[in-house]
């Protein structure tokens, strides 16, 4: 915590310095927030890679939330609540717009749900909205309560440890049997239940960009697991897509991704380029994953948020 309160008055401060050159500001904070094994910084490497600046050069103040990097979204999302309040006291705004990828979509969610005064847009980037066919493919694969799950878990867990430590956040909570449990189908159509704002009528269909509690929705996310031959992360990300029997990008699907307006499920991307990992590489007859984040400020601006 004491990490994320820097991270704060860093974030605070840029808002002053780009506020001297930018007439064309965004309304409120944007906050940043990881999926399942993420972290805000990793070794110097940011999870959401070179994004910050992108929103910092668009006029916006951002934040990078601090969350356990394995366990349910509602833990999450509490995690997350408590950084919001701390984000409103700081720059004295009464709402943010907060981005979220992979589970990070299920958090934000949580977030604006339960305490949408405080929330101005939700924004999901390759979110397990309607669940992921790999994660029902694993949980199915091993029988609960059987030592197999419990050994499994504990090296899911250790690994979960591994990257808090190594982000600065070792003693968050963790549970990987959780967060799987989370982001399979039936987890995630028991979360839609208490939290359904955003969410299509139908698989693959759109939701409402305003919703009845005040709040914008967004989605974004892509539809090919293979993008760059020089990107280590590809190839077990082709390897994972085989699971998927319609148009995935590696980890989701694109129709479970969908949320609120749909700003397109089909780009050339996988699930890591929509963070502009690994380091910047990605299609090369695609646009920059940068550009949609540009962009999308750009749409929130338009908005007044």
């Amino acid at each position: 915590m004491k990490r994320f309160i820097l991270i704060l008055i860093l974030g605070f401060t840029s808002c002053f310095t780009h506020s001297a050159y930018s007439r064309d500001t965004l309304e409120y904070p944007v906050v940043l927030v990881h999926g399942l094994f993420g972290f805000d910084n990793l070794l110097g490497v940011d999870y959401f890679y070179r994004v910050p600046s992108i929103i910092q050069q668009e006029g916006g103040n951002v934040f990078v939330a601090e969350v356990s990097s394995a366990h349910n979204s509602e833990l999450r999302g509490e995690q997350l609540l408590e950084q919001v309040a701390l984000i409103r006291a700081l720059t004295g705004k009464d709402k943010v717009n907060l981005i979220g990828h992979s589970q990070g979509a299920q958090t934000i969610r949580y977030v604006a749900s339960v305490k949408p005064q405080w929330v101005a847009s939700v924004t999901s980037i390759g979110g397990v909205n309607w669940g992921s066919r790999f994660a029902d493919v694993v949980r199915g694969g091993v029988d609960r309560g059987s030592f197999s799950e419990q050994f499994l878990a504990s090296l899911a867990n250790a690994l979960a440890g591994l990257i808090d430590l190594l982000s600065g956040k070792a003693t968050a909570p963790k549970d990987a049997l959780q967060a799987l449990e989370a982001l399979t189908t039936e987890g995630t159509l028991a979360f839609n239940q208490k939290y359904p704002e955003g969410i299509p009528n139908q698989y693959c269909g759109q939701g409402n960009m305003l919703e009845h509690n005040g709040v914008y929705y967004f989605s974004w996310s892509g539809a090919k697991a293979w993008t760059n031959v020089f990107d280590p992360a590809d190839t077990p990300l082709a390897f994972i897509s085989q699971v998927f029997n319609e148009p995935n990008d590696g980890l989701v699907s694109a129709c479970s991704s969908n949320l609120g307006q749909v700003i397109g499920n089909d780009f050339k991307m996988n699930h890591l380029d929509q963070v502009n990992q690994t380091i910047g590489i990605h299609h090369l007859f695609e646009t920059d994953p940068l550009t949609l984040y540009r962009q999308h400020i750009i749409r929130l601006k338009g908005l007044n948020l």
